[in-house]
Order: structure tokens, then sequence, then C-alpha cells
């Protein structure tokens, strides 16, 4: 049964969400795992797609849309398959993506913005039926 780590973040800032979806996807990568952010739309996958080449001023992360090559080892997607990824999503969608049990880990990422902590508590709930192993991190400073 796959981990699912939520990340509590002491912002209510949507941009600070995305920078660290960035940082946590830096590390898996650095540690040869593949991974697949699970983007709300359009708009935020686009934003994502600047933040990780940029988001550290020395380095960047190798990255490529879901849609034009599945087989990136990080992959930015919206639709309802994440191909043959099975390390990590890092999920930012208001909901459990229906391809989350393929995956051995699972990262949810909130703020104290009223609307992405409701829907964490929905997926939370949803996790803990189901049987999956579950973690919190408060982390305490950005």
């Amino acid at each position: 049964m796959s981990k699912v780590d939520f990340y509590i973040l002491p912002t209510d800032s949507l941009s600070a969400r995305l920078e660290f979806a960035c940082k946590l996807c830096e590390k898996a990568w650095r540690l040869g795992h593949r991974v697949y952010l699970h983007c709300q739309d359009a708009d935020q996958r686009d934003l994502l797609d600047q933040l990780l080449w940029r988001f550290k001023g020395e380095a960047f992360v190798p990255h490529d849309l879901a849609e034009a090559h599945a087989d990136a080892r990080v992959a930015l997607g919206l639709a309802d398959d994440a191909g043959d990824h099975r390390d990590l999503l890092i999920n930012l969608g208001v909901d459990v993506p229906g391809f989350v049990s393929q995956f051995e880990r699972i990262a949810e990422i909130v703020v104290e913005e009223p609307g992405i902590r409701q829907s964490a508590r929905e997926r939370f709930r949803f996790y803990r039926e189901q049987g999956y192993a579950l973690q919190d991190h408060r982390l305490q400073r950005l």
C-alpha cells in the first residue's frame, strides 16, 4: 500500500505551495526517483513548468509535460493517466486522482488557504478510509 505524506506549510500563499513542490521534486529527482506532478489546471501546470527551471538560482529540475513525453523522469500532467510513473506523485489537484494507487509515495502539500485546507481534509479522509499509511509533516518555516 502507498504511503501518503501531507506537508502542512505555515502560510496561506499558493506560490509557496508550488515552490515547496519544486523543492520536494528536486530532492526526489536527485535521489533517482521518477516524479509525476499532478496539476489542477493548465495555468498551474504552466506556472510550475516555469518554476522548475528557475526556483533555485544555481540549479534546475529537467522535466517535461506528461502529454508530450510520458516517459520523462519528472513529468507535469493534468490527465487521468500518469503513464508508467510509479515512484512519487505530488498531487497539486483538489481531488485524489484515479491513478493514485499505482504510486509508492504520494505527497500532498497544504497551505492555510481555506479552499486548499478543506480539499486536503477531504483527501486525508479518503486516504484514511482506503487504508493508506498516512504521515503529516507540520513545517515551522519555509
